[in-house]
C-alpha cells in the first residue's frame, strides 16, 4: 500500500551510514517515508544535519541543538551557532535537548543549564522543541513547565515512560514521539498498553536510527543498525496496539508532523 510517513527523528549523519547513506535514503523512500527530520544533537551534529537536509530540500529537514550527553560542551559560541542555524528554513525545531540522568555523560548542572538556554532559543525563535528525557522526569518538568506558555510546541522524543509520565506530558500539552522501543517485548511492552491514550493529533512516529532497531522485524536484519525504512514496523505495532488501521495511524501521524514542524504538504 502507498504510504506517506514522516520519520521525526533520524540520526542520518551518524557514521554508521557513511558507506551507504544514499541507499538508506532510497530504501526509506521506497517504504513510503516521504520526509525525515534529521536530529542535531551536538554542535557538529547540528551543522551536519542541516547540510544533509539542504541537499534534499522538501524531503529532509533538521533540528539544531545539543543533547544532554554533550551539555558540558555548551558554550556561548555554541549558543550563538544554534541561533544562527535556527534561522535557516530547513531547521524546523530546537533540540535534541533535555536531561539524561541515566547516563550522566555531562554533569547534571551543565545539563540543566544547557536545557534552559535552548528553551530560551525556542521562545525567541518561535520554533518547536525536540525534547529528550531519561531518568530526569522531576527536574525536566520543573524546568520545562513554566516556559511552555511561551514555547510554540514541544515533543517528548522517543517516549519510553509509563502511564503516569505520559498523562503528565499530555496534561502539559506535549506531543509524543514513539520509536521502535514499542516493538521490544522486554522493555517496551508497557507502551502497547498506553499508546492508545495519546490523542491522534499529538502522536508522531520516529526511528531514532541508527539506534532502537525494532526487535519485532521479520525477517531479522543482518545488522543491529536501524534505518528510516523500518518506520513501517513501528507504524504496524502502534496501529495494532491502538486497534486502528495502519492507514489511519499513518495519515494522522503525518498530518500531526506536518503541523508540528510546519512542513510543506506533499
Amino acid at each position: 500500500m502507498n504510504m506517506d510517513l514522516v520519520d521525526i527523528g533520524a540520526n542520518l549523519t551518524h557514521d554508521s551510514f557513511d558507506a551507504d547513506r544514499s541507499d538508506v535514503i532510497e530504501r526509506a523512500a521506497a517504504a513510503g517515508i516521504t520526509r525525515m527530520i534529521l536530529t542535531g544533537a551536538s554542535e557538529q551534529g547540528s551543522i551536519d544535519a542541516l547540510a544533509l537536509a539542504q541537499s534534499m530540500p522538501g524531503r529532509m529537514f533538521s533540528t539544531a541543538g545539543v543533547h544532554p550527553h554533550h551539555a558540558a560542551d555548551y558554550t556561548d559560541d555554541v549558543d550563538i551557532l544554534i541561533r544562527r542555524l535556527s534561522s535557516d528554513e530547513q531547521v524546523v525545531a530546537i533540540g535534541e535537548c533535555g536531561l539524561d540522568y541515566f547516563r550522566n555523560f555531562s554533569p547534571r548542572d551543565d545539563q540543566r543549564e544547557a536545557f534552559e538556554r535552548q528553551l530560551e532559543i525556542a521562545v525567541e525563535t518561535g520554533l518547536p522543541v525536540f525534547l529528550h528525557q531519561r531518568d530526569g522526569h522531576d527536574d525536566f518538568v520543573e524546568i520545562l513547565e513554566p516556559r511552555l506558555a511561551q514555547i510554540s510546541r514541544a515533543v517528548a522524543h522517543c517516549f519510553t515512560g509509563g502511564e503516569e509520565e505520559l498523562v503528565k506530558y499530555l496534561d502539559m500539552g506535549l506531543y509524543i514521539g514513539i520509536t521502535g522501543w514499542i516493538c521490544d517485548e522486554r522493555r517496551g511492552a508497557h507502551l502497547k498498553e498506553i499508546v492508545s491514550l495519546i490523542p491522534a493529533d499529538r502522536l508522531m512516529l520516529e526511528t531514532d536510527a541508527p539506534y532502537l532497531l525494532p526487535r519485532s522485524l521479520q525477517p531479522k536484519p543482518a545488522t543491529r543498525r536501524n534505518e528510516p525504512a523500518y518506520l513501517r514496523e513501528v507504524l504496524r505495532v502502534v496501529a495494532e496496539a491502538r486497534n486502528e488501521t495502519e492507514e489511519k495511524v499513518a495519515a494522522d501521524t503525518t498530518r500531526t508532523a506536518e503541523e508540528f514542524f510546519s512542513l510543506p504538504r506533499i
